[in-house]
């Protein structure tokens, strides 16, 4: 793969970047043309900004997109802006614009990003951590039409993941929810099976700093309308019919969940976590309001907590 081209421009102007711009994509047929959309990563500082930019590159060889990173400095340093262009090589099919920002401009993100979002397309805001409270209502979160938080990263994520449904607005998400995409995929074709027995009570165990599994309790309890327990403990949901119960574990660390049935024999299936990349690309999916997760967010309110 060739290198990219990464062209720093320290102590910098927003005009002179988006001038820069231009002169890249005319000197080296650089362009914007596929871009899907334009995703703005809100970072707290420039050395999270990496780790964000890797996921980002990945997702964008799925949904090819602009990224503006905002990484943000110290708010009493004087006001500066600098900035660097990546495109090609590990850049991916997006095309990323780092803004570090010091001093005021660390108040005023929107004002910074907006000559960088591309024109007739969608907007979309993550916040890998640090996310504002109310992301809808954040300076950048309006700008945007899809706004991706992650709970996981909060510093009590229990408590963080509980307050989305009081903050939620259409268009919010969290990393979490798509962390247990397959985790609902099993457990939905586990059920659908003989007997078609009401389910009369839910448990969901493992780590409490795990809001993965507080909004699949919450999904579950929304879903099937019965008791869901939530519990700290080894990493395993059980679903309890009147003669048959389901249960799917999975080591900590592991890979290889196993499922059992009342009476039938110990399935393995692949269940590894699934990285911060693949959830993102999944949310890029989707640029509508996602009804189900809300669903998932007001039911953790009916989940009984155990611990």
């Amino acid at each position: 793969m060739a290198a990219a081209v990464i062209i720093d421009i320290p102590d910098t102007t927003t005009g002179a970047v988006t001038k820069r711009l231009v002169q890249l994509r005319e000197s080296n047929g650089v362009i914007t043309m596929g871009r899907v959309l334009t995703l703005v990563v809100c970072t707290l500082d420039s050395s999270e900004a990496e780790d964000a930019i890797d996921a980002a590159n990945d997702a964008s060889r799925e949904h090819p997109c602009r990224v503006v990173v905002l990484a943000r400095g110290d708010r009493s340093a004087a006001t500066r802006l600098d900035a660097q262009i990546r495109v090609g090589g590990d850049a991916g099919a997006a095309e990323v614009i780092v803004l570090r920002l010091q001093g005021q401009l660390v108040n005023h993100e929107n004002s910074v990003v907006i000559p960088f979002l591309l024109p007739d397309t969608p907007v979309v805001a993550w916040w890998p951590r640090g996310a504002p409270e109310f992301p809808s209502k954040d300076a950048v979160g309006r700008l945007a039409t899809r706004r991706i938080t992650d709970a996981t990263f909060a510093p009590d994520p229990q408590a963080t993941i509980k307050k989305r449904h009081g903050s939620y607005a259409a268009g919010d998400s969290d990393l979490a929810w798509s962390r247990i995409t397959y985790w609902r995929a099993l457990l939905a074709a586990a059920m659908d099976v003989p007997p078609f027995e009401p389910v009369h009570s839910v448990t969901v165990s493992g780590l409490r700093d795990e809001p993965a599994l507080d909004i699949l309790a919450g999904w579950l309890s929304r879903r099937l309308g019965c008791p869901v327990h939530r519990r700290t403990g080894d990493l395993r949901v059980e679903l309890h019919r009147k003669s048959v119960s389901v249960a799917i574990a999975r080591p900590q660390t592991g890979v290889t969940a196993t499922l059992t049935r009342t009476g039938d024999p110990v399935q393995r299936i692949a269940l590894p976590r699934r990285e911060t990349r693949d959830c993102l690309a999944e949310e890029l999916r989707r640029l509508d309001a996602d009804e189900i997760y809300a669903e998932a967010l007001a039911g953790i309110e009916g989940v009984t907590y155990d611990h």
